[in-house]
Formats: C-alpha cells, sequence, structure tokens
C-alpha cells in the first residue's frame, strides 16, 4: 500500500554501489505561525532527519499535466485546461484505444485518485482487448 508522510520534506535520496534505489532521507516539519494571508508555512525541525526504506521513488511534484502529452496526442479531444475528455466509466478517450487517466484527465490531484483511474482503465482495456468491441461512447 502506500503510506503518506505529511509535513515531511525529502533531503535525498539513497542508493547503493550499483544505483538502485534503497531510501531517503527525510525531515519532519511542523507548520509555523500563520502569515499576513493565514496560511501556517511549514518550516523544518532542526534534528529530526529519519530515514525511509524504499526501493522506488516517484517524482510527482507539479501542479497540472505535461502539456507535451496533450499536443502529441493525435485524435484525442483535449478541453478547454488542456486535459483529455473521457468517458469516466471506462477512461476512454475519442480515439480509439486511448484510455487514460490521472493528472491528464483532471489535473493535479493524489495518488489515490490516479491508481482509481489505473484500476478502472484496466478493466475496461481488459475488455476492449477481450471482445475486440468498441467501448468508446459519442462524446
Amino acid at each position: 500500500g502506500i503510506i503518506f508522510n505529511f509535513l515531511t520534506l525529502p533531503i535525498r535520496v539513497l542508493g547503493d554501489d550499483k544505483g538502485n534505489v534503497i531510501g531517503m532521507e527525510c525531515l519532519k516539519m511542523k507548520l509555523g505561525e500563520p502569515d499576513d494571508s493565514g496560511r501556517r508555512r511549514p518550516i523544518p525541525i532542526p534534528g529530526s532527519n529519519f530515514l525511509i526504506e524504499t526501493d522506488m521513488v516517484i517524482d510527482a511534484i507539479g501542479t497540472s499535466a505535461n502539456p507535451i502529452v496533450a499536443r502529441s496526442a493525435t485524435g484525442v479531444k483535449i478541453n478547454q485546461w488542456g486535459y483529455f475528455v473521457i468517458d469516466d466509466n471506462t477512461k476512454t478517450t475519442t480515439k480509439e484505444g486511448i484510455f487514460a487517466g490521472g493528472d491528464i484527465v483532471r489535473g493535479s490531484a493524489t495518488v489515490i485518485s490516479a491508481v482509481g483511474d489505473g484500476k478502472v482503465a484496466a478493466r475496461a482495456i481488459d475488455e476492449f482487448l477481450s471482445s475486440g468491441r468498441s467501448l468508446r461512447k459519442r462524446f
């Protein structure tokens, strides 16, 4: 499963002598006093460094989908915000055989939303490949 470490600042990725990821050094944060806008910004807690053992790190920092993906997907309808138009029940796009989910259809969201989209798309892809029939609805 996925473990969320809130108020955590990644410091460095750790690797072995073969270049494989083996962990990450992090620093705990706490919320500071509210600024003029009312936002409490995270501030580091000195000496709170800790290690997380992992064999994979996914760099998922951003606020929007990569525009290159949308521009390179010929035949896929794009909405006014630059995201793919899909059938939410099957994750099919307007181009036969192309399925989409996650940030490219809704913008920045949680990894849980993206994984959920992937599960729905996987079922639809299996049905599409097994049956040989179109799952697309009229857009």
